[in-house]
Formats: structure tokens, C-alpha cells, sequence
């Protein structure tokens, strides 16, 4: 069984067969999902999912996008959602200079307030990080996030100097789809820099759909491309990466069988 350590069942793309789909994918090969939220309605609605299923988890917060909306009020809204026993983190966080949807100096000072609030409630936090290595690393470090909390780049797409460099700050590696397309020449040289002890998988559903779906929807169903391809490219077996990544999501979420 693997958990899907990031997938947004909560958005439109799954509104007409959300509940067919969870349905279908925890009668086969998954175990847990963790929904993260990417604003305030859409945190919400990932606590009310891990409410109605017990095998999804939540994490609630303001995604880099969605910054320009974001408040200390409604960040006040977000810690009340953290304290819910279903929500696992603080993310998405952090910095996206590709599409720059929202300034640059607000993307960076809502990714500081949420830090701080991950380190006040003592919570792990799940990095979205495009384009932006460098601020985020230097962020991170300022605000002592590496000795405070656990810290998961989640669909890592850092280099394999950059993997090294957080691999010593004992952060933990999120692997999605992109990793088999065949395009992505630089894959193995990255996951040689990751230990499988520090990684986790997943499918950014409904984005990000691995080879040979990519292009549809994408659901967590999905996933096992990923994982298999993982285990093509560090020499393993498709049996281990699913179960060390799967112990390694529950223990970085704390969470207990």
C-alpha cells in the first residue's frame, strides 16, 4: 500500500466524482492521503475530507498563489483550522517566482508568518518551492525552521547540489510525476542525492499525471508509475520504495496506526 502524501481531492476537477474516486483508490493500492489546502475555503474543505474519510489527512495554509489574499485575520482562521486532529501540517508554503501570481515581497512575507506559526503550534511544514531555491533556503534559515520543524519540499525540483544541501539540514523529499517523464534527463542524478529514508511520494492530483497518462486528470490512483519509477532509477525494488515511503509520510506527519 503507498500514501499519496500530496494530492488535492478537494478541487473542482473532482466534483462530479469525487466520492467514486476516493472509493476506488483506497479499495486498491492506497492507504493514506494528505490533502494540503492552498487558501483559506480550500484548507476548510481538506478538514472537512479528513473528517469524512479516515484514511485522508489535511494540512491547511496559504499557497504562494494565494498570498495577495491573505491576512492576519485569516491567518488567525488557519491556525484555528491546525488545531483540528485531522491536520497534519502547514502547507503549501512558500515561494513560486515562475508564474509570480502574486508579488514577490508578499509571496516572501506570508511565507515567513506561516513558518513562524508551523514553529508556534510545533507542526511540519510542506515547502512549494518553483523557481526559488535560493530565497527559500535563505528563509528558512532566518527564521530557524530547520531546527525548529520538520520540512518537506513537496514535488522537489531543486537541483541535485541543492538535494545535497537540504539532505544535511535533514529535510525530507516529496517525488511526483515529473520524475517519468522522458524528458527529465537530471532525474537520477537528483534521487542519488536522496535517501530513501527522507523520501515520500505522491501525485499533486489533479496535476503533474505521470507517463504514459500524462495529459488526463490525474488521481492517486496513478501513483504506482511514480513509485516504480523510483525504484528503476535508485536500483530497489517497487515492494520497498512503497513501504519506506509510506513509513516515512506517517512518521513526518505523525501519524499513528
Amino acid at each position: 500500500m503507498i500514501f499519496d502524501s500530496h494530492a488535492h481531492m478537494d478541487t473542482e476537477e473532482f466534483n462530479e466524482d469525487r466520492a467514486e474516486v476516493l472509493e476506488r483508490i483506497h479499495s486498491g493500492k492506497i492507504s493514506y492521503v494528505l490533502n494540503p489546502g492552498v487558501d483559506l475555503t480550500s484548507s476548510r474543505d481538506a478538514v472537512k475530507l479528513a473528517e469524512e474519510y479516515p484514511w485522508i489527512y489535511a494540512a491547511v495554509a496559504y499557497h504562494p498563489h494565494e498570498t495577495r489574499h491573505l491576512s492576519l485575520d485569516i491567518l488567525d482562521e488557519i491556525e484555528a483550522l491546525a488545531a483540528h486532529p485531522k491536520v497534519k501540517a502547514i502547507g503549501e508554503i512558500g515561494l513560486d517566482y515562475y508564474w509570480d501570481h502574486s508579488p514577490r515581497d508578499l509571496q516572501q512575507f506570508w511565507f515567513r508568518q506561516q513558518i513562524r506559526l508551523a514553529e508556534k503550534l510545533e507542526m511540519p511544514i510542506i515547502i512549494h518551492d518553483r523557481e526559488a531555491h535560493g530565497d527559500i533556503y535563505q528563509i528558512l534559515m532566518e527564521e530557524s525552521a530547520f531546527d525548529k520543524i520538520k520540512v518537506l519540499f513537496h514535488c522537489y525540483s531543486g537541483s541535485a547540489e541543492f538535494a545535497k544541501q537540504l539532505r544535511e539540514k535533514d529535510c525530507y523529499f516529496s517525488i511526483a510525476g515529473p520524475v517519468t517523464y522522458k524528458n527529465n534527463k537530471k532525474a537520477a542524478g537528483i534521487l542519488a542525492e536522496i535517501p530513501l529514508d527522507r523520501m515520500l511520494v505522491e501525485t499533486d492530483a489533479p496535476f503533474l499525471t505521470p507517463e504514459p497518462f500524462r495529459g488526463k486528470r490525474n488521481d492517486p490512483s496513478y501513483i504506482d508509475h511514480t513509485v516504480q519509477k523510483v525504484a528503476e532509477l535508485k536500483g530497489l525494488s517497487f515492494e520497498e520504495v512503497a513501504a519506506v515511503t509510506s513509513e516515512n509520510a506517517k512518521r513526518f506527519f505523525g501519524i499513528e496506526e
